[in-house]
């Protein structure tokens, strides 16, 4: 399949309001032309995005949504899919808990299996039919994380989430060969954004990537149609390591580094 082409299109983002998944919605309508379907909870910042994003001659539809609810879910995708065609999606909304596993509880688990699960398997399921039927050669990239490569201590339910969807989305990227339509699966590591402004991070800053950098690499693999996307030389590298380093060696390095960062939080306290 020839490259993606987002240029006067409709594409989907989830997240929209922060961070990633707002930084490739700027992306997207600026360097790329792309109009912006922009999904969130906070409907205010939707809004300021789309004051931000229609000068530059695009057009964006802010869908405020909670995807922990399925119906929402629905909705968003109805009412996407309902005017002009949609070319693809962008899921990238998700959250975590970096700390001991205990401190997460049973109701936080089950907002980020909603969240970083269950809705995008609904949206997937739902979105590549349809663009498959288009016929327009568009594409869904789903936003896992370098924690979904391999395993994650002290961030280890968000580490299971992501190992989900890049099986997940590898896996679907070999039943959609042959067909009009494609899915990439991106797996960035550690990313400067409101997500990790927390202290428990201040340990941890020289790892983070510059979130525009993160995204442009992360809309060139899905330009390109990337099996597994993982940005950046060093990020690469350790993705390399990661699975010819025997276990458990791999992630008691990386348990070693957060356990520091969480005590070095506690002790500012």
């Amino acid at each position: 399949m020839k490259p993606m082409d987002f240029r006067g299109r409709w594409v989907l983002v989830t997240g929209a309001s922060s961070g990633l998944g707002q930084e490739m919605a700027r992306q997207l309508a600026r360097d790329h032309g792309a109009n912006i379907v922009a999904v969130a909870r906070r409907a205010e910042r939707l809004e300021a995005l789309k004051q931000e994003l229609e000068p530059t001659g695009v057009k964006v539809l802010p869908l405020t949504a909670d995807l922990q609810k399925t119906e929402d879910v629905d909705r968003v995708i109805d009412r996407a899919t309902e005017g002009e065609p949609l070319y693809g999606a962008v899921l990238n909304a998700g959250i975590t808990h970096f700390g001991d596993y205990h401190e997460l509880g049973w109701e936080g688990f089950q907002r980020m299996l909603s969240t970083n699960v269950t809705s995008v398997v609904r949206f997937t399921e739902r979105l590549l039919p349809y663009l498959e039927k288009q016929g327009e050669g568009g594409g869904v990239m789903l936003v896992s994380s370098m924690a979904g490569l391999s395993p994650v201590p002290y961030q280890a339910a968000y580490s299971g989430t992501k190992a989900f969807l890049v099986h997940y989305g590898c896996s679907l990227y070999h039943e959609l060969q042959g067909k009009n339509v494609s899915i990439t699966t991106f797996a960035p590591g550690g990313i400067a954004t409101e997500m990790t402004e927390g202290e428990r991070f201040n340990s941890l800053r020289s790892w983070l990537m510059p979130v525009d950098r993160c995204a442009r690499s992360g809309l060139d693999g899905f330009r390109q149609r990337k099996y597994l996307h993982v940005p950046g030389v060093l990020y690469k590298l350790l993705a390399t390591l990661s699975n010819v380093a025997p276990e458990p060696f791999s992630s008691s390095r990386v348990a070693a580094e957060y356990r520091a960062s969480l005590a070095a939080a506690k002790r500012a306290e």
